[in-house]
C-alpha cells in the first residue's frame, strides 16, 4: 500500500514537476457557463480532458491519467430549496467528513474507496452552481491549496 501512495504521490509532483520545468506553472482558466453566468477558475494544465456533460449545464474535465476529475455544471432549483434541503434530496454519505451549509451554499467532502470527494454548491436566484472534485486520496494534501482556490473562485448570477 505505502509503494501505491508513494507512487501516486511521485507521479502527482512529476506533473507539477513537468509544469514548472517547462517553465510553465499550474495555468489557471476560469470556465463559465453563459446561459447560467456560472463561473469558476480551475488548473486547465491539470484537467487537459473533456470528460463529457453533467446533467443540467456544463462541463466534465479530467487529468491526461484519469486518476481525477472536475465537473462544473448548473441546475435550475426548481423547488427553490435551501443548501441544506438540496443537499439533503443528493442522500449524501453518512459519513461526511467536511460539511459546511449556509443560506447561500453547501459545501461536503469526504471519501469514496481510494478518492476524495469536494462538492461545493452556492444558490443565486433560482440557479444552482456547482463544482465537484474527485481525486486519489494518496494526494489529498496536495491537493489541498487546489481544491481551496477551485473553490472559492465558483460564482454565480
Amino acid at each position: 500500500m505505502a509503494v501505491k501512495s508513494t507512487a501516486a504521490v511521485v507521479s502527482f509532483a512529476f506533473l507539477l514537476w513537468s509544469s514548472a520545468a517547462s517553465a510553465q506553472p499550474v495555468g489557471w482558466t476560469t470556465y463559465t457557463i453563459p446561459q447560467t453566468g456560472t463561473s469558476v477558475d480551475f488548473p486547465a494544465s491539470i484537467f487537459t480532458e473533456e470528460a463529457g456533460r453533467p446533467d443540467g449545464r456544463g462541463q466534465r474535465f479530467r487529468t491526461a491519467d484519469g486518476r481525477a476529475d472536475i465537473t462544473i455544471q448548473a441546475e435550475p432549483n426548481v423547488s427553490n430549496d435551501s443548501p441544506a434541503a438540496f443537499l439533503a434530496k443528493k442522500n449524501p454519505p453518512a459519513r461526511i467528513q467536511y460539511k459546511r451549509v449556509t443560506s447561500r451554499f453547501f459545501a461536503v467532502s469526504s471519501y469514496n474507496g481510494d478518492k476524495v470527494f469536494y462538492d461545493r454548491c452556492n444558490f443565486s436566484g433560482r440557479m444552482v452552481h456547482c463544482v465537484l472534485i474527485n481525486y486519489p486520496a494518496s494526494e489529498e494534501h496536495d491537493w489541498d491549496d487546489i481544491v481551496t482556490r477551485i473553490s472559492l473562485s465558483l460564482r454565480g448570477s
